[in-house]
């Protein structure tokens, strides 16, 4: 029984549990950012067609996978809950039922993948972003398997509450990514090809670093199908609601790849510098996730609102911060990345936009994180995907296209469906709308039989 009682261990100080799962997924995601910045910056040196043309298959490859990604979140909210209700055996259930997910999933993807390589072509301004993304395309799809599959091992330990294993492999991966990123495209000028067969084999380390530094827990238990029923039950709304949004963000760039080389071209600058705002905050999120998870497991449902206000502080805190640098460095930013001046004053006008919504986007993370945590998947996905659809294409057909703002348009729809978002969530967390979930997931696991 004391043992019982005494969890989560971190339960009477959660700030240091908070930064200490927090500080590495920051680092795996900006390591994760920095690959897609120096694809970017290698593949700018080719012109504003390859630019576009990677933005655009970046765009439709995630676009194909977000499924994945948002089903198999579901295993860290499972084994997190798992964890924090003390059966640790539960643990690997969940790590063999993410595995045959993501077995299932890497065969269909593939194959949606490559019917998209060939109409991606048509969505692009000019032939010749087409064709970039249409090849880009295609051989980002071939390291689908490795992606799933890293996937699932790295929200497993997330749930265990080991965020530096991923972190790890994802700088190895990141290391390898550079180094390759030379040889394809300024050695062998493999073009915007070589730009993406060195992520294949980047992802390719990252899965492998990472499969051998958690060896000793990669042994999954035996799989039932209602185990099956069980992850799917709890990922597919996360699942759904990424592939919705990401669906709704795909039209967004859709819509801008048709107004010019230009906008497209500033779009795709300005949204990798914003990833340096997003995911610190996004590992807030991810790391308030685990830790609602192990206090819905331990029964302790009074620390679930204590996590989400202090993870709310320190991402309202770095947003600030980074506002302030788009603020006084934006010129600065951009003329890093473009010699050209019309390019750069586009990038500073979305980065003049991107101020009004960071702070609000870092909000609606943090608190969607807490609520899946707790078992709460499906108001988060209802209510993501509604801002999303309602918001953003709508205002960037009616201010991008017909008002002529260009890529600005987009990005105020975006705007506006983060201040909503952000909104809702909060109003459901403080509201105690997921606890009905939370007291679900806890009476399963209590229910749930003991696994060999």
């Amino acid at each position: 029984m004391s043992k019982i009682l005494d969890r989560p261990e971190w339960r009477h100080r959660p700030f240091p549990e908070l930064v200490r799962l927090a500080w590495p997924i920051a680092v795996s995601m900006l390591s994760y950012s920095i690959m897609t910045l120096v694809d970017t910056l290698f593949v700018g040196r080719l012109g504003a067609f390859a630019l576009a043309g990677v933005g655009l298959g970046g765009v439709a490859a995630f676009t194909v996978l977000c499924f994945g990604f948002g089903l198999l979140r579901g295993v860290k909210v499972l084994v997190s809950q798992a964890v924090g209700a003390g059966r640790p055996e539960m643990a690997q259930v969940w790590l063999g039922a993410g595995l045959v997910f993501a077995a299932v999933l890497s065969v269909v993807m593939v194959a949606s993948g490559e019917l998209l390589a060939q109409g991606v072509r048509h969505l692009a301004a000019t032939d010749a972003a087409g064709d970039a993304a249409s090849s880009y395309l295609t051989v980002r799809m071939l390291g689908t398997p490795l992606v799933m599959a890293f996937v699932v091992l790295r929200e497993h330990r997330y749930g265990l509450g080991d965020s530096q294993s991923p972190m790890v492999a994802t700088v190895a991966a990141n290391v390898v990514n550079v180094a390759l990123d030379t040889v394809f495209i300024l050695v062998l000028e493999w073009g915007v090809v070589g730009a993406a067969a060195s992520s294949v084999v980047a992802q390719g380390v990252e899965l492998v670093v990472l499969a051998w530094r958690g060896r000793e827990k990669l042994r999954p238990a035996r799989v039932r199908l209602a185990h099956l029923r069980e992850l799917w039950s709890v990922g597919v709304p996360t699942g759904l609601q990424f592939w919705m949004e990401v669906g709704s963000f795909a039209i967004l760039t859709a819509l801008i790849a048709r107004m010019g080389e230009l906008d497209m071209a500033a779009h795709q600058i300005a949204l990798q510098v914003m990833h340096f705002s997003f995911l610190p905050t996004a590992a807030l999120g991810e790391a308030a996730s685990v830790m609602a998870g192990q206090a819905v497991g331990a029964g302790r449902i009074r620390l679930v609102r204590r996590v989400a206000r202090l993870a709310l502080i320190g991402a309202v805190a770095y947003t600030g911060l980074c506002t302030a640098v788009l603020l006084f460095g934006g010129e600065l930013i951009a003329r890093a990345f473009t010699d050209d001046p019309a390019l750069s004053r586009a990038v500073v006008g979305l980065f003049g936009i991107a101020m009004l919504f960071q702070v609000a986007d870092g909000a609606a993370v943090v608190a969607r994180g807490v609520l899946r945590g707790t078992g709460d998947v499906r108001f988060p996905a209802v209510a993501g995907v509604a801002c999303a659809w309602l918001c953003t294409p709508p205002l960037a057909w009616l201010l991008g296209v017909e008002l002529g703002l260009g890529a600005r348009g987009g990005w105020i729809g975006l705007s506006l469906e983060i201040a909503l978002a952000a909104g809702l969530f909060w109003w459901r967390l403080e509201r105690l709308g997921w606890l009905g979930w939370a007291r679900r997931m806890r009476a399963g696991l209590a229910a749930a039989p003991v696994v060999a």
